[in-house]
């Protein structure tokens, strides 16, 4: 008998969810987004379910949409990634802790050092969610007037993370010595400085601090356009997307590894974990109460705007009670916009019928009892659509404890989730390789 897949988990958890009602909820903690007592606890949880990863997304502006709505939500606000996993690490053991890092908006030597510094303090529990950064206002925060344009975004990320990578490879692994008698704290010939001088960046090196615990940080990407996939392929160990079938994981799957294989990289070295939305519940109809709900709690000036955030461009101009008309692409994220294209051709929506649907949550969901759920997250993954799941709740602290609780142990049942961490670093969790120092290869 063929021996089941096991999943791998991580939780997205910043903002706590990303439905916009979820601070409405009853029972729901409002503040949760800056409660670290709250978050504290959520993190812990997780920890408790042997969950791989505690997964934080980072805006870098808050007014992207109408003022009508963005006063209605939670989602474009929370805490500054790397301060608050640094607080985590502290109350957590195992879990692992990643974090955004712009490769548009911020330096190379700035994020190799944060990662490398969390995946110490961490003890080797860190990882990287490289991206480009699709939201247009964020450029007005960092003091330019134009958003750099998407593919020279991604051309920037590729060099972005070849520096970052070779300032995590200054020192060799045992560079510091610390001879305490001879009085010589680390081996002059065991540093690198890598001097990078390229098109769009330049860092001398080496980093000021040792070799992180993992080698690298896991390294996460999260693009599903063409150059996304294609920066997934080259350089992502884990990929987190957004998928709402199994025919179209699938082909996200044999896409993404298909391109890794020719670009010389071993395809089971990455882990594909599409976003999904747990409704847990004794039944399918109280499941499907609870996510009406919850959708019920939406004002529709959301929906609008999320609407026009998911396609780049202001959907309050187009006619409420027709089809979505034809939307071209734009400078913002080209796979949000072919997502929501498509659900609105595929669902034959109105625009008023979509902005309903976008505005609580547009990605996979999977509702019902623990089995029902069980059955549902199992399927995706001996179809190869997934190699796992990036859970989503749809309110918190309840949808959280309902998943760990009942969930969790269904899936243990089975033999398809593990029942202890198999290792002490996020990469033993994952299954994933140390990288060898580029600069210091061992005989």
């Amino acid at each position: 008998m063929t021996e089941k897949r096991k999943m791998n988990l991580t939780a997205f958890m910043r903002p706590v969810s990303l439905h916009t009602a979820a601070w409405r909820y009853p029972g729901a903690y409002p503040d949760a987004n800056f409660n670290f007592g709250h978050i504290k606890r959520f993190a812990q949880t997780l920890e408790r379910g042997k969950i791989d990863g505690f997964f934080m997304a980072d805006h870098l502006a808050v007014l992207n949409m109408p003022m009508d709505a963005l006063k209605r939500s939670a989602t474009p606000t929370s805490f500054e990634p790397m301060t608050l996993l640094g607080a985590l690490a502290m109350c957590t053991e195992r879990l692992g802790l990643l974090a955004t890092g712009s490769t548009t908006y911020d330096t190379p030597f700035h994020v190799a050092r944060r990662f490398a510094s969390l995946d110490h303090i961490s003890a080797g529990r860190a990882g990287w969610n490289v991206v480009t950064t699709s939201n247009p206002d964020a450029s007005l925060n960092f003091g330019l007037d134009e958003h750099m344009e998407h593919d020279e975004r991604y051309a920037r990320a590729r060099e972005f993370f070849d520096v970052v990578t070779g300032l995590w490879d200054s020192w060799a692994d045992d560079a510091f010595i610390r001879d305490v008698e001879n009085g010589i704290y680390f081996d002059p010939d065991k540093m690198h400085v890598l001097d990078h001088k390229g098109k769009y960046l330049a860092a001398r090196g080496p980093l000021n601090i040792a070799r992180p615990v993992q080698g690298w940080p896991v390294i996460v990407q999260a693009g599903a356009s063409e150059a996304g996939k294609q920066l997934a392929a080259e350089t992502a160990e884990a990929v987190f997307t957004s998928m709402q079938s199994i025919p179209m994981g699938q082909a996200f799957y044999k896409d993404v590894k298909g391109r890794m294989e020719k670009v010389g990289r071993n395809p089971a070295h990455m882990k594909i974990l599409p976003g999904c939305m747990m409704y847990v519940a004794d039944s399918l109809e109280e499941a499907q109460a609870k996510r009406a709900k919850l959708d019920g709690l939406v004002h529709y000036a959301s929906g609008i705007a999320a609407l026009s955030i998911s396609l780049g461009t202001d959907a309050s101009k187009f006619d409420p009670d027709g089809p979505l008309p034809d939307v071209p692409q734009s400078n913002a994220s080209q796979s949000s916009r072919d997502r929501t294209v498509a659900l609105a051709r595929r669902e034959n929506f109105t625009v008023r019928q979509l902005a309903q649907r976008l505005s609580g949550h547009n990605g996979l969901s999977m509702l019902g009892t623990p089995k029902m759920i069980a059955d549902q997250m199992e399927e995706w993954v001996e179809a190869r659509a997934c190699d796992g799941f990036t859970l989503q709740f749809p309110y918190l602290p309840e949808g959280l404890d309902l998943f760990i609780e009942r969930v969790i142990p269904e899936l243990q049942k089975r033999g398809v989730f593990r029942t202890e961490y198999e290792g002490a670093t996020l990469r033993e969790n994952l299954g994933l390789p140390r990288p060898e120092n580029r600069f210091f290869k061992k005989p």
